[in-house]
């Protein structure tokens, strides 16, 4: 998650959204000590609701409580389940940490009033973009949308110049995604943002007439590798993630990259925050101000993931795009309407 002049440039604060270009490894963020071992003394225990991928949130627990001693429970569920079970809980809630994939979860959480504020450590070790312009939470890491299409349909001048083009009828049946997903509904959240509700639920209406419904990126991109739809609008790692492996699902398969700050080109920015309920809040804190340090993004940089590293100067995995080619749109975590994209998305048949 990072810098801009060009394309970063407008990437600009956070980012679910607005990811967007620039930084990770710009050298935008001034923090590096990211040690939580030198954090004033932190024991005890802690729980995370953990709405990140639990593989790559575990490696991050593991790291953490092998440095710190702190035992780290975590309790797994999606964006909206955790966030909504956070809300439901208040002030009575037994997390201390909440991690997400996308950020309309955080903004959820953060209107409820149930967020801390960042500590100032952790917020210098992640740059301005890939953070919500409140800073009641931070960008932990993040993903890039992308179309991924048959090879043997497509060269890349018939590709859709714009997400915007898949409502138009030449695209009938041809595009597939998961609408009932976080993921899906981040992407349309930062549509709403960016070109407003009118130009939004036109779309959305495009994409009913026009798309097919799968249940998750990867059978939506599965389903393109089988050559049972042309394309699928989802996020990036899927496809990395399984050429890193078989390649299997994949094979037939190449990402498309809208660019151009395009609505398409958005970049959505995993989300950590402390709640202010947190029984443990110093735990809380070393362990945001961990996983968006050095040693955190390595883990992003280095593993099987294949999300965007975005803070503490850690370049992302070299297989991947760099965030600064990407003409990410700029967009304000904090201001992601969830409420407002299930409405949309109801009233367009669509959920």
């Amino acid at each position: 998650m990072k810098i801009r002049n060009n394309a970063l440039a407008g990437i600009a604060l956070a980012a679910t959204a607005a990811l967007g270009l620039a930084a990770c490894g710009s050298g935008t963020s001034t923090s590096p000590s990211s040690s939580a071992a030198a954090d004033a003394k932190i024991s005890g225990e802690m729980t995370v609701y953990n709405a990140q991928h639990e593989s790559l949130t575990k490696e991050w627990v593991d790291a953490f409580t092998a440095e710190t001693g702190v035992k780290v429970t975590m309790r797994q569920g999606s964006d909206t389940e955790m966030s909504n079970q956070i809300i439901q809980e208040g002030q009575a809630s037994p997390a201390d940490v909440f991690l997400t994939e996308n950020s309309p979860a955080m903004a959820q959480v953060e209107n409820a009033g149930l967020f801390a504020d960042v500590d100032q450590a952790t917020i210098d070790q992640v740059p301005a973009e890939f953070r919500p312009s409140t800073n009641k939470w931070t960008g932990i890491a993040a993903r890039s949308t992308v179309l991924v299409y048959d090879k043997a349909k497509f060269t890349e001048d018939q590709l859709p110049k714009s997400m915007l083009d898949l409502a138009n009828p030449e695209w009938k049946g041809k595009w597939a995604a998961s609408p009932s997903g976080a993921d899906f509904q981040a992407i349309v959240s930062a549509l709403l943002e960016l070109k407003g509700e009118a130009a939004t639920e036109e779309w959305l209406s495009g994409m009913k007439e026009n798309s097919k419904a799968y249940k998750g990126n990867s059978t939506a991109m599965k389903a393109v590798n089988a050559g049972e739809v042309d394309a699928a609008l989802i996020y990036h790692y899927y496809y990395y993630g399984d050429q890193a492996k078989t390649g299997e699902n994949s094979k037939n398969v190449a990402p498309h990259y809208f660019k151009n700050q395009d609505p398409g080109a958005f970049v959505s920015v995993s989300g950590g925050g402390v709640l202010n309920s947190s029984k443990n809040a110093a735990a809380a804190q070393a362990f945001v101000k961990f996983i968006t340090g050095k040693k955190g993004q390595e883990v992003l940089q280095k593993g099987d993931s294949f999300e965007y590293a975005i803070a503490s100067d850690v370049p992302a995995n070299e297989k991947l795009v760099p965030l600064a080619e990407l003409q990410a749109p700029t967009v304000d975590p904090a201001k992601l309407n969830s409420a407002k994209v299930s409405e949309l998305m109801t009233k367009a048949g669509l959920l």
